[in-house]
């Protein structure tokens, strides 16, 4: 499945590009709405169905499924928003396809399936009358909606309502790609499935892409080859907090473990090294007092990525050791305290960062380094991007919809993401599989791509139960999933780029 994510401005264009290539705007709409009531016809037998269509091009689009559907021998009533005579172009065609009564929505009967046909992604002001009363029915009533493009009220770009009223979809049927809204929370709650349709445009249109929904397609993980030797794999070091707060480190070194880093070893605090000997065992302990020997353990070059911030503690002796982690030359990623430790004064914490560096921040910690951006910003993606832009590195803003954005705008929305996810510690192993691949000398934005996914896919493999601790003992059974499809590939396709 192609992984672009195209803005509404971008579909928009993807389908002029397919007009100036010979497709005309009547055949795109034709096979939109072909595509929808192939969808309903795979999902529902014959049974009466109200197809509500608007004043634009969705209800074009509906205007098709209505007829489509009543060929089919479908009981359909079609309900139009505003009349039939003020549509104009390519939706006019299609309402004078139908040749069936076409009611007002307020008449519109009792159906055990409705199709939101009334506005597309472009909608730009809420709901009001007829069509945000029954976008606020659909969660008394009930019964199945489909909705063509996104969910009537819902912004395609923003991923969220314009207030209240939203339709709530069982399917989402859209066209040759995927928008924001169908990936970003709350959007992705109000369209159920989402279902891709292809209508002819070709995949040249989406070249102008800077947004992907995150799989194996956008890369490759990096399996070790036959003579590799531990120290190929890399040593990935993660940074402890004191006696009483080790589990988090451990976590996290676990999962750079299970990842395939060659070796982990935990840095722990004096006090802190008893404890940490007595639950490690591959995973071995360098002991540190203070930022100066943490700096003095990391010129040992061959420690090449270092994981800081969980359980580290919040205050001045995790700043001055995030200071000495930065000043080596390994690949760091930066989570949890060692983020929070500087809220009070993130611009030095920015000025520090250099690449390869990777920060991990939940909403909450985002908000204490980049303040008040996400509040201001469009949507998570653009919240994600600026802050890259601003550290210099890549930043992994962590949540149902894990958004990891690099320094060049480039971004990858996570969609496999459980809700079993959202357990003590979880972020712990998420920054542990980071370090673990940069360690591996994977650069730090496909690091963090690939560790959301595989982190989202072996919480779906271990099912409902899930603790932090399980985490990592998942992985294997995901990586081997992911090694048995690129021994049955018989060759190897273009990849998209992170």
């Amino acid at each position: 499945m192609p992984n672009e994510v195209l803005t509404v401005a971008q579909s928009y264009e993807a389908d002029r590009y397919a007009q100036a290539h010979g497709v005309a705007s009547l055949t795109l709409m034709e096979n939109a709405g072909r595509a929808v009531a192939e969808e309903i016809c795979k999902r529902w037998s014959p049974r009466p169905i109200a197809v509500l269509c608007g004043p634009g091009g969705n209800g074009g689009d509906g205007y098709v499924v209505a007829r489509v559907l009543r060929e089919r021998g479908w009981a359909v009533t079609a309900a139009a928003l505003g009349e039939r005579a003020n549509l104009k172009g390519d939706a006019a065609a299609m309402a004078a396809r139908w040749t069936g009564p076409v009611q007002t929505l307020q008449e519109t009967p009792d159906a055990e399936l409705y199709v939101d046909a009334l506005f597309g992604a472009g909608l730009s002001k809420p709901l009001t009358g007829e069509a945000a009363r029954f976008a606020r029915d659909t969660l008394q009533r009930r019964v199945p909606v489909v909705a063509v493009d996104v969910p009537s009220g819902l912004h395609g770009d923003r991923g969220r309502g314009l207030d209240d009223a939203i339709v709530h979809a069982d399917l989402t049927v859209t066209f040759f790609r995927k928008k924001p809204a169908h990936l970003l929370m709350p959007g992705r709650e109000f369209c159920g499935e989402v279902v891709v349709a292809d209508i002819g445009i070709a995949d040249e249109a989406a070249s102008a892409a800077t947004l992907f929904e995150n799989s194996p397609a956008l890369w490759s993980y990096p399996w070790p080859e036959a003579g590799a030797h531990k120290y190929a794999r890399g040593h990935c070091l993660v940074v402890s907090g004191p006696a009483h707060a080790t589990g988090a480190a451990r976590l996290a070194a676990r999962g750079a473990l299970r990842v395939g880093a060659g070796l982990v070893s935990v840095a722990s605090p004096p006090d802190a090294v008893p404890v940490n000997a007595a639950a490690l065992t591959a995973i071995m302990v360098k002991p540190f007092d203070g930022a100066a020997a943490l700096a003095r353990l990391l010129g040992d070059r061959r420690l090449n990525a270092v994981v800081i911030g969980p359980g580290c503690g919040v205050g001045e002796d995790t700043r001055a050791n995030v200071g000495a982690v930065l000043g080596s030359p390994a690949a760091i990623v930066l989570d949890a305290d060692a983020l929070t430790s500087f809220q009070d004064n993130p611009e030095v914490m920015l000025a520090l960062l250099r690449a390869p560096c990777a920060l991990t921040p939940h909403e909450g910690e985002f908000d204490r380094i980049f303040p008040g951006l996400l509040a201001n910003s469009d949507n998570k993606v653009e919240a994600a991007r600026t802050a890259a832009a601003r550290a210099g590195c890549t930043v992994l803003l962590k949540g149902p919809d894990t958004v990891v954005a690099d320094p060049s705008g480039r971004a990858v929305v996570n969609s496999n993401a459980p809700a079993a996810l959202a357990t003590a510690g979880s972020g712990d192993v998420l920054a542990g599989l980071i370090g673990g691949l940069m360690a591996q000398h994977v650069d730090s934005t496909r690091a963090a791509a690939m560790a959301a996914w595989l982190h989202g896919e072996a919480a779906s493999r271990f099912g409902p139960g899930l603790i932090a601790e399980d985490l990592p003992d998942a992985l294997p059974a995901v990586l081997r999933r992911l090694k048995d499809l690129a021994d049955e590939s018989t060759h190897n396709p273009p990849r998209q780029s992170v």
